[in-house]
């Protein structure tokens, strides 16, 4: 990706999480891959001073306590996040889900595969466009 920053992922799949970290290795995305497992605990994550923010948000769904719609509504409602660029990893192929996400202003909305060469091809996609896009310093 275009920044050195690291890239958030909020998945509360293990398996999931651990496939997308391999993918970023073996397509030589150098950005640290932090995880943490539902909204909550990437709101947490955000707001932590300690850390730094991030390009790009990666964000399932469905996930237990918080889960990727009501993160969003958070996320971009507050001015200090608004602008890191979102893209939503599910198996939801709901039109429902896609509406609301887009009207929450993902950036880009990618259905999960069990195949890992698609997998492969969502990560390498995610990374081309992401290196080649430009953003606002400090993602807002």
């Amino acid at each position: 990706m275009h920044s050195q920053k690291p890239v958030l992922l909020v998945e509360d799949d293990h398996v999931d999480a651990m496939t997308l970290k391999r993918a970023f290795r073996d397509l030589k995305v150098y950005n640290k891959l932090e995880i943490v497992d539902n909204g909550e605990e990437a709101i947490a994550y955000l707001s932590d001073t300690k850390n730094e923010k991030p390009c790009i948000i990666l964000l399932d769904l469905n996930m237990p306590k918080m889960n990727g719609l009501e993160f969003l509504s958070v996320v971009k409602k507050n001015k200090k996040l608004r602008r890191i660029p979102v893209v939503i990893m599910t198996t939801s192929k709901d039109e429902e889900d896609k509406l609301s996400s887009f009207d929450l202003g993902v950036a880009g909305y990618m259905i999960k595969s069990f195949d890992y060469s698609r997998v492969m091809d969502i990560v390498r996609t995610i990374d081309l466009y992401w290196t080649e896009s430009e953003l606002p310093p400090d993602g807002g």
